[in-house]
């Protein structure tokens, strides 16, 4: 089924920097009018500028359930054109051992990366019901796809928004309305520098920034590239899009050697 979003509205949490700012600038100049939310009023700022077409911009804290039933609401007195789709897109990153994990910083992540899923599509699938029309799409990772040492919280938040969206879907069948799963690999953002990362826990002594570069010598993939690649599978009517050579790697991996994939790409990165 293919779906047509370019030119039509569009809601965008996280907004503010990294993939959530390259799809409302490419969604802008694919002529769409652009609803963007983020936490950080700086970075929305910054992205509500860079458009050209119609915005309206609204710092949103995705935890809050209550707010973001208000933010459709607003979005939903601001559109002249039926709603063709909310990414929602904001998440944050935290690394630890379970051993050591600190359970505020795992609440604080499962809270956004999932919950914040969860609240969108709640306080929007109603109106895209009603118009028997659009889509939803949530951001998992290939994290969502295998598990990795020292990601569990992230992991499992991944996971949940798989799961979620793979059942929402099921009951989508027979409306105008899909879900789909978009799982990136390695995306340079700073996902990295703004998240809860307990240097004094890393097993190889490195500091934030030593991490972060780390981080981005193995991210394949740029925001703009990630929204490309998202905006083209939403179109072209995917369920599930993978962002990044990464990605198919993960996948392939974790449908062939499901317990065992992990040896393997540590293997991979070796070379």
């Amino acid at each position: 089924m293919v779906r047509r979003i370019s030119g039509r509205p569009a809601v965008i949490t996280g907004a503010a920097s990294g993939i959530g700012r390259s799809l409302a600038r490419r969604l802008s100049h694919h002529g769409s009018p652009v609803v963007i939310a983020d936490v950080d009023e700086i970075g929305l700022e910054e992205t509500a500028a860079s458009l050209k077409g119609p915005v309206l911009s609204r710092i949103l804290d995705v935890r809050d359930a209550d707010d973001v039933q208000r933010f459709a609401k607003e979005v939903q007195d601001w559109l002249d054109l039926p709603l063709a789709a909310v990414f929602n897109n904001a998440g944050v990153a935290t690394s630890t051992s379970v051993l050591n994990s600190v359970a505020e910083d795992d609440s604080w992540l499962f809270d956004i990366n999932y919950w914040g899923v969860v609240h969108g599509t709640r306080a929007f699938l109603p109106l895209l019901l009603k118009q028997n029309y659009g889509v939803i799409v949530n951001t998992s990772s290939v994290f969502g796809l295998c598990g990795m040492p020292n990601q569990s919280a992230y992991c499992a938040a991944k996971f949940a928004v798989r799961g979620f969206t793979d059942s929402l879907r099921q009951e989508l069948r027979g409306t105008g309305v899909s879900a789909v799963a978009v799982h990136p690999g390695g995306i340079k953002t700073n996902i990295i520098r703004n998240g809860r990362i307990h240097t004094e826990l890393d097993e190889q002594g490195r500091s934030l920034d030593q991490i972060a570069a780390d981080f981005d010598k193995i991210a394949l993939t740029t925001p703009d590239k990630a929204a490309e690649v998202i905006h083209r599978g939403v179109e072209r009517g995917k369920s599930r899009v993978l962002v990044g050579p990464d990605a198919y790697v993960f996948d392939i991996l974790a449908r062939i050697t499901p317990t065992h994939y992990y040896s393997v790409m540590a293997r991979l990165f070796e070379r």
